[in-house]
């Protein structure tokens, strides 16, 4: 099953990839630059929405949150969501759940609209993927170690708009690699703020210190390349920005659970 929808600027198609009493799984492929607000568009049921690639911002319940490989969100039935593409398109994984089914997994707790996605989620959703052609069985299992995860996982901080801006604003930097990135104190000057305070903020928004979150997007990088089959992992850490594969491997490890090797094979069947 799949839809195309098209405007001047605007191209979303969806591929449901699974399908089963209760849930579909589909990969959600969005081309759009503008910077504006969507219309707004009332969710049919329990979404939980992963991005492969790209970044989008996200309006819902009169909050506004930024969403990238780092972040998923879910969609509960009823909410009226508008969408903003100021960096372009995306690739997202959307898992959509039926009441009856979303009851029994997440119960009476109701989890917060956005969850910061960290290297066990990242792999668990890529695995969900991955076992699309089993849904009966893996791709079942798989989706409960999803849920029950995000679930757990705190959401992003409530605090003032221009901190908020702030953690957009340094998300956006170690996203694109720009060179200032590279380290607090000169992501810190291109953002015109001390190094205490975008320290101190962004932990209190993302959940994590800015150290983790950078090596969570490197983290994210590898598992795409391994995803891909990548086998030289000392080139590997090289374009990473690693300091030797070993270093890779101990990063990777801490956030993901499991060594590249073991992650490529995991990843490629």
């Amino acid at each position: 099953m799949s839809y195309r929808r098209r405007s001047v600027r605007w191209v979303r198609e969806a591929v449901e990839v699974a399908a089963r009493p209760g849930y579909t799984v589909s990969v959600v492929t969005c081309a759009d630059d503008h910077t504006g607000w969507s219309a707004p568009e009332v969710s049919t049921g329990y979404r939980m929405v992963f991005v492969r690639r790209g970044r989008f911002r996200r309006r819902v319940r009169g909050g506004v949150a930024d969403v990238d490989p780092t972040s998923a969100y879910l969609a509960e039935l009823g909410d009226e969501e508008q969408f903003a593409h100021p960096a372009g398109g995306d690739v997202c994984t959307s898992v959509t759940f039926g009441p009856d089914l979303w009851q029994r997994l997440a119960g009476d707790r109701r989890p917060l609209s956005t969850v910061y996605v960290d290297g066990a989620l990242d792999l668990a959703h890529r695995r969900a993927v991955a076992a699309a052609t089993d849904p009966d069985y893996a791709l079942a299992e798989e989706l409960l170690t999803l849920v029950g995860r995000a679930i757990r996982l705190s959401g992003t901080g409530t605090g003032r708009p221009d901190d908020r801006a702030l953690v957009a604003r340094a998300r956006e930097a170690i996203a694109a690699d720009v060179p200032a990135a590279a380290g607090l104190f000169p992501l810190a000057e291109l953002l015109a703020v001390s190094p205490y305070r975008l320290s101190r903020v962004f932990t209190r928004e993302v959940g994590v210190s800015l150290t983790r979150y950078r090596n969570r997007v490197r983290v994210g990088r590898a598992l795409d390349r391994l995803e891909a089959g990548e086998r030289r992992l000392a080139v590997l850490a090289a374009d990473l920005g690693f300091a030797d594969q070993a270093h890779l491997t101990r990063v990777v490890r801490e956030h993901a659970g499991r060594t590249p090797a073991v992650l490529r094979r995991l990843l490629t069947g």
